[in-house]
């Protein structure tokens, strides 16, 4: 019996050890690699978005312009300004009340880790033309579309990426033409009394 629980005890030191050794490949495995960290230089994502973009303005508003201030890394999936502009009235206005809508949406385009547009494909022709990414608030599928890369999300709203790569020393951003939603409905802006 006594020796039993030895085996068990000693079972479940090296599972644990496995675990921890599992779980570290993953997180080295989604950091930055030194060269690509000295490719990016010093410049923050935060930092290298243009700051009077409508990315980084909902950015600001959500409170996640410090989230891309800091260490990283993340692959974030910039929509460009006409995209906004083609969201229904209010869905990115930078009042208080409408911040966790912002949160959701924006989270749903920002992946852990990194991901080059290279990586992204070579996942979707592992997944025999496509694959599941998972966002902060999400998934997308990612799929191929006459040589383009497409992500769509879980309401079937799709984006090209039109630029990838970017590189920051905290993570990468690719730039699409499309805003992707995550699957939970958005709160609805609240209207004023008379409309």
């Amino acid at each position: 019996m006594r020796t039993q629980a030895l085996t068990l005890g000693l079972a479940a030191i090296l599972l644990a050890t496995a675990a921890c050794k599992n779980q570290s490949a993953e997180n080295r495995m989604n950091a930055q690699t030194p060269e690509a960290q000295k490719a990016a230089g010093t410049k923050t994502i935060a930092a290298g978005l243009a700051a009077n973009g409508k990315f980084m303005a909902a950015a600001k508003a959500a409170g996640l312009d410090q989230t891309l201030a800091g260490a990283g890394p993340y692959t974030v999936l910039v929509p460009d300004d006409a995209a906004f502009d083609k969201a229904p009235a209010g869905t990115f206005d930078a009042k208080p009340e409408n911040r966790a809508q912002l949160t959701g949406i924006l989270t749903n385009m920002i992946l852990s880790g990194t991901m080059l547009v290279d990586d992204i494909d070579k996942a979707i022709d592992r997944g025999k033309g496509k694959a599941l990414l998972a966002s902060m608030g999400g998934t997308l599928t990612a799929t191929k579309d006459g040589g383009k890369t497409v992500l769509t999300d879980s309401k079937g709203n799709k984006a090209t990426i039109t630029q990838g790569d970017e590189k920051y020393s905290n993570g990468v951003v690719h730039h699409v033409d499309a805003v992707l939603m995550p699957a939970k409905p958005a709160a609805q802006p609240p209207t004023k009394a008379g409309q």
